[in-house]
């Protein structure tokens, strides 16, 4: 009798939901964002993608699933992405104004990516299809394909979710970011079975998705305590330097000399005879290295005597004209002569960030922020370098950490990343957390470790496992020495075969459920 009487109002709520479908995908959108580091809250999103999928199975009209999937990605993409906008509030009285366009802009145009997911999940002929075909297509058009967009931006895919838990992490060496998110995804979605016809039998089922996420974890748990042990004594000491340099004076011309003399005193107040690296962050240096030959010597005076500095710098080029310079965001390495032996120019570009796309067809109005946007020069991708005795390390700086399977190279894989970045212009927000998360995801997906070094944080040594060994905290400055074992490096299927296996899975589960629907189709 209670039973029948749950039942009865549980279709009387999902009746009134309905009435409200964008409202509702909207909701859960950003409900779906409390999901992301720093917050983690693994439940939103077995309710968000539980009830978009409940969407899905109530409606027929793809006009009307491309619209609830757009008002769920501009909820997801809007909340998710908020500390974009933290940027503009480091000059509020100039920029600050633009703020909420930012956040509505992100939303109105990642939300276009939500939209072949839902008008996918038409073709499926039952639940279980129309979950696959989600899954799937979101894993192509949603992660995979946002990776290429405008030179791609994609962060904050759904495996980020997990990052909290080194052991959930730990399939990436299988199947990557994207093959977690696909199933991630299908096990979020699974309780929509008890949503469309609650009962004992669909609960058990919907508790499926449960036990098999714990079985990822439990998978995880099992490579970590039987991971492989490597002896310090093949290990290299580095530095990390994280000045905390607040980013209204980072560019600051009269503040350009403070700021290089605080990474200088960071690096010389601990003794540095056993240090091997000491690594500086993005733009460290607001002088080209290359030439400055003053600025050269004053560095060169806190380089270990058997090491080396790696720091970020601005590097010029003549351009087209004589008069013209091109600047390029650039990595050197310098020994304790202060001779710059390589370097390396940043290859992957942030759009609005390190050039406008589209620039000359911008209406005046923005001109306030784009004319503050140098072009860049763009750099050769998958460089290696190596100095002295140590292994080669990949450069890679700031987000060029977030692509998934293009930070380094197939044949002769490095065993270690050096990342340089700046968070400072998000603050204390989100951004720092997420991009932190994705370099867990990379040391993983390809076995090899990675040194980060921020301007504000967060600075860490992450293992091949993605186990972070030592880190700085956002906001915080100070110097830190700490091991990086690069001889931990090891093989992984997707370090092998990359993207390949994340979108073969999500193209064989599209092939599946199309066939099998076509079949019921015609029976």
């Amino acid at each position: 009798m209670m039973t029948d009487k749950f039942i009865e109002i549980w279709q009387t709520v999902i009746s009134k939901l309905l009435i409200h479908r964008k409202t509702l995908a909207l909701v859960m959108g950003v409900l779906l964002a409390a999901a992301l580091p720093p917050f983690n809250q693994l439940w939103t999103l077995y309710v968000a993608f539980s009830v978009a999928l409940f969407l899905c199975c109530q409606t027929n009209s793809l006009k009307k699933l491309a619209a609830q999937g757009y008002f769920f990605g501009f909820g997801f993409f809007a909340t998710g992405f908020y500390w974009i906008g933290n940027a503009l509030l480091v000059d509020p009285l100039k920029t600050g104004w633009l703020y909420p366009i930012v956040l509505f802009l992100n939303g109105a145009f990642f939300g276009l990516f939500t939209i072949p997911p839902f008008m996918m999940s038409k073709l499926g002929k039952n639940t279980l299809m129309k979950i696959l075909l989600f899954a799937a297509t979101w894993c192509l058009v949603t992660e995979w394909f946002r990776g290429f967009i405008l030179t791609g931006f994609p962060w904050n895919p759904i495996s980020s979710v997990v990052s909290f838990s080194t052991a959930m992490l730990q399939t990436l060496a299988i199947w990557g970011a994207y093959g977690l998110s696909l199933v991630l995804i299908i096990l979020a979605a699974w309780p929509v079975f008890w949503i469309l016809n609650p009962s004992k039998k669909t609960a058990f089922i919907a508790a499926l998705a449960l036990l098999a996420t714990d079985l990822l974890w439990e998978y995880g748990l099992y490579v970590l305590v039987n991971r492989p042990r490597v002896q310090d004594g093949n290990s290299v000491m580095v530095r990390l330097v994280q000045p905390s340099i607040p980013q209204s004076l980072k560019w600051d011309r009269q503040s350009a000399e403070d700021n290089l003399q605080q990474y200088i005193e960071l690096s010389n107040n601990l003794d540095n005879r056993y240090i091997d690296f000491i690594v500086w962050g993005e733009t460290a240096s607001p002088f080209d290295l290359t030439y400055d030959k003053e600025h050269q010597r004053k560095i060169a005076q806190i380089v270990p005597k058997n090491g080396f500095l790696i720091s970020g710098f601005l590097r010029y080029e003549v351009g087209a004209s004589a008069s013209e310079f091109v600047p390029y965001n650039s990595l050197a390495v310098m020994n304790k002569k202060g001779e710059i032996l390589d370097t390396y120019d940043k290859s992957h570009l942030v759009p609005f960030g390190e050039y406008i796309p589209f620039r000359r067809f911008l209406p005046d109005w923005i001109q306030p922020v784009s004319n503050n946007v140098a072009e860049f020069g763009r750099g050769k991708q998958y460089k290696t370098i190596k100095v002295g005795k140590y292994p080669e390390f990949a450069p890679l700086i700031c987000y060029e950490i977030i692509f998934s399977d293009q930070v380094v190279r197939k044949v002769n894989k490095p065993k270690w990343m050096i990342v340089l970045t700046n968070d400072g212009w998000y603050g204390n927000s989100a951004g720092p957390y997420q991009h932190l998360a994705a370099a867990q995801m990379r040391a993983v997906e390809e076995g090899i470790s990675v040194v980060r070094s921020a301007n504000s944080g967060i600075s860490a040594v992450i293992s091949p496992y993605g186990i972070i060994t030592a880190s700085i905290p956002l906001g915080v400055s100070a110097a830190l020495d700490t091991m990086v074992k690069p001889e931990a490096a090891h093989e992984t299927l997707f370090g092998k075969y990359g993207n390949f296996i994340p979108v073969g899975m999500s193209l064989g589960l599209i092939l599946i459920a199309l066939l099998f629907s076509v079949r019921k189709l015609f029976n």
